[in-house]
């Protein structure tokens, strides 16, 4: 089964920064089983044939918390925050070194970084993130970017790193953002039912209306799952970003330009900055309700929210905030900075 009519990859043969997002179960296979080396390696090894070919690569990667099970006793991911942070915190160190051990074997210099969303939202830290990672990068080093787990809380975080990666390809204005599950593609059924069919390409999301993409794996280590895959391809698309989803196991492949995995072309422009900053990497602070006037300025003449069309405030928020417009019926029609 093919969405769209585009069959090159001509996408990803021409990109010359790419972010590689690997998540916890490609990393550890099930939850208390600790770090997968061989896993690591096959990444680094990909990650060290693109830089051989002048590509500049980051790669965002999950599995701090994964890695902190086992050393700690447990046999899946805790519920409590606290028991997290103090997984991430254990494993954080070691998922670190086996990178760097493993980036070694190529004479290649890792280097960690750790955001949380306040990273992306707050615009002088977004800045600072983006000249932090500019320059590693022009220092031939390979970013490796997670979740700051140790001190996130459930207002300062992500959510998942799939979203964290579209939002720091957008950041260091990626060409291509390859997405690496435990799934070899994206399926408009679970792919151990007979029914399911591989889903080759898309160039229209509104066609995977109908797929039964599904949440989360059963490892019991990651917190992602196709949906948030398929919503970060969106954001990166919409950023003008082509983005390859695939397995591990077809990494190579999937950075080499082979027709492996699901490929979602990118948009035909590049949404400005800003506009996608506020949209997807901001968390709204609290929400305006709009009266008729207002909502109709807005959404059909894109004009800024003057306080007269304003009928409710709600939320705690200081001016430079992210809000949502609301329209009388109670649906967000827009997200703005609050300048009161």
């Amino acid at each position: 089964m093919k969405i769209g009519v585009r069959t090159m990859r001509n996408e990803v043969t021409r990109a010359k920064r790419i972010v590689v997002k690997v998540g916890s179960s490609s990393l550890t296979g099930s939850a208390g089983a600790g770090l997968d080396s061989k896993a690591v390696d096959l990444l680094v090894d990909a990650v060290a044939r693109a830089k051989s070919r002048g590509i500049e690569v980051l790669v965002v990667t999950s599995g701090a918390i994964a890695a902190g099970l086992a050393p700690l006793g447990l046999k899946s991911r805790p519920k409590e925050l606290e028991l997290q942070q103090a997984a991430a915190s254990v494993g954080q160190g070691l998922l670190m070194h086996r990178y760097t051990e493993s980036f070694a074997r190529h004479s290649i210099t890792a280097s960690q970084v750790l955001l949380t969303s306040e990273d992306i939202v707050r615009r002088s830290h977004y800045r600072n993130a983006q000249r932090t990672l500019d320059r590693l990068l022009a220092l031939g080093v390979v970013p490796v970017v997670n979740e700051n787990d140790t001190v996130g809380t459930s207002e300062i975080r992500f959510g998942d790193n799939d979203r964290l990666a579209a939002l720091v390809s957008h950041l260091v204005q990626a060409d291509l953002l390859v997405l690496l599950s435990d799934i070899d593609a994206l399926y408009d059924a679970p792919p151990s039912a007979p029914n399911a069919n591989k889903i080759s390409e898309v160039s229209d999301f509104a066609e995977l209306a109908s797929a039964n993409i599904g949440g989360a794996g059963n490892s019991g280590v990651g917190s992602g799952g196709m949906a948030t895959k398929v919503e970060a391809a969106r954001i990166a698309t919409t950023a003008g970003i082509a983005v390859v989803l695939t397995s591990l196991a077809n990494v190579r492949g999937a950075v080499d330009g082979e027709e492996v995995g699901t490929i979602f072309h990118a948009g035909n422009h590049r949404a400005p900055s800003r506009a996608l900053w506020i949209a997807h990497a901001s968390t709204p602070k609290g929400a305006l309700t709009l009266d008729a006037g207002a909502t109709h300025a807005i959404l059909e003449r894109g004009t800024s929210l003057l306080p007269a069309g304003v009928t409710t405030v709600t939320g705690d928020f200081a001016a430079g905030d992210v809000v949502d417009l609301v329209d009388a019926h109670g649906a967000v029609i827009a997200r703005g900075l609050v300048a009161f």
